[in-house]
């Protein structure tokens, strides 16, 4: 799956969950997936926690992730 397929299974959406960037056909927040492996979870542990998802929807977000690095900046101590 391209890096274009992968984010087009995102979605931002006013009326849904805020205008946050989900993964698209659910309310799973993009950044709640992003913080689940940057917290050292699995994504065999990820996808067992929420059966709805799939491989490529993780994917999507980690996609999403790179991409908005393209766009801004956070700065660390």
């Amino acid at each position: 799956m391209t890096h274009e397929e992968l984010l087009r299974r995102i979605s931002i959406d006013p009326a849904v969950c805020g205008g946050k960037p989900c993964i698209r056909g659910h309310r799973i927040w993009v950044s709640l997936v992003l913080d689940f492996l940057a917290s050292g979870m699995e994504v065999e542990e990820i996808l067992r926690d929420y059966p709805q998802l799939t491989v490529e929807d993780i994917r999507a977000c980690v996609a999403y992730g790179s991409e908005m690095t393209r766009e801004r900046t956070v700065h660390t101590a």
